[in-house]
């Protein structure tokens, strides 16, 4: 009889373990990730140079070819010798290597290095209904928020709910809508990054 009860007991308490398994909550899942904000990179993650950004180009132990020069509107920069190169969307590793190549035609074995010493053509408009319109420089990653609060908000008749975020991408235009009332109120919208080139349309 001892043996019996003993082994109900078991039964029972092992019954009221798994509904208790079942009952509890679980564990909610892994938020997902923000989306990396992109300035401009190469596929490497190295920065990819832009117009009216300054480069420091430097040739060891040759101080008449060393220059601290702006990219032009056109993405070239004009250096001794090599004139104008094309440096808009290489990375500071690939423009010192094309400087190398051509200034081995002048110089026995050159030692080229190339530094960004500011950025500025990593641009984002901001149009429409705000109070300052206009194109601001990035030098750090950004969201759609902060964007319109450099822009310094929105104007008294914006359409909040309607804003959106040009972008182009493999030579096509993109659009990204943007709700500030979805967002402010918590529901389905993500503050976004934005990337070089985007354009923040506010109706």
């Amino acid at each position: 009889m001892r043996a019996l009860l003993a082994i109900a007991t078991v039964c029972v308490c092992g019954a009221s373990a798994a509904r208790a398994q079942e009952a509890a909550p679980r564990a909610p899942e892994a938020a997902p990730r923000a989306a990396e904000a992109v300035i401009t990179t190469a596929d490497d993650g190295d920065y990819k140079i832009g117009p009216e950004d300054i480069l420091d180009i430097s040739v060891w132990k040759n101080e008449e070819l060393s220059r601290t020069v702006p990219v032009r509107p056109d993405g070239k920069v004009s250096l001794p010798l090599v004139n104008d190169i094309q440096a808009a969307g290489l990375t500071p590793s690939r423009l010192r290597q094309e400087l190398t190549r051509r200034l081995s035609e002048y110089v026995p074995s050159p030692e080229v290095a190339v530094i960004v010493r500011e950025v500025h053509s990593a641009k984002v408009s901001v149009v429409g209904a705000v109070r300052s319109p206009g194109r601001y420089e990035m030098r750090s990653p950004a969201t759609v928020l902060e964007l319109i609060a450099l822009a310094q908000g929105f104007t008294d008749f914006a359409s909040r709910d309607r804003i959106v975020v040009l972008r182009q991408s493999g030579g096509k235009q993109g659009r990204i809508t943007f709700n500030y009332g979805k967002l402010t109120n918590g529901t389905e919208q993500d503050n976004f990054f934005v990337q070089a080139g985007d354009i923040i349309v506010v109706p």
